[in-house]
């Protein structure tokens, strides 16, 4: 993505406008495939965890609702962990300082990705924060969850323990 369309694209969501698809994670599709620098200091490829059933959820310390549901995702990792479940947390700023700072205050333990071009919120049709995409275990996107109020969390759940189970 070039520069002029990542900064609209960046200005858009930091504003809370929804900005244009440039791409898009339907459900029933293939999930694009990406790898993403990990804050361990790795690398992350969804296409390495294909037969887990993974939950991609797109944030920015910036967004007031990704800043209160990072609990709820943490706890959401630890009680399906177990049952095949892995959770990403893909932070879309530019300059990934200012989410490395603001986890110390958070833990999480899922991994946390660095999108700092946001090429892969692009290819997923990010047009908000948060946004949540739920990939079954043969890599099929299979739920797109825009945004964040209080009780989504018993929603990521059903659809965690919904994809568990096949």
């Amino acid at each position: 993505m070039g520069i002029t369309r990542r900064l609209l694209f960046v200005s858009c969501l930091a504003l809370g406008i929804p900005a244009l698809a440039m791409g898009a994670a339907n459900p029933g599709a293939p999930a694009p495939d990406f790898s993403l620098a990990a804050r361990d200091g790795g690398k992350v490829s969804l296409a390495d965890l294909k037969g887990q059933v993974v939950m991609i959820n797109f944030w920015a310390t910036w967004c007031g609702p990704c800043r209160q549901e990072m609990p709820l995702l943490a706890q959401l990792q630890t009680k399906y962990e177990p049952l095949g479940f892995t959770m990403l947390g893909v932070n879309v700023e530019p300059d990934s300082a200012a989410a490395v700072a603001w986890l110390k205050g958070t833990p999480v333990t899922f991994p946390i990705l660095f999108d700092t071009d946001s090429a892969v919120a692009g290819r997923f049709g990010v047009e908000g924060m948060p946004s949540t995409v739920f990939v079954d275990r043969k890599g099929q996107v299979r739920y797109v969850h825009r945004g964040y109020k209080p009780g989504d969390e018993a929603r990521y759940a059903d659809m965690i323990r919904s994809l568990v189970k096949e």
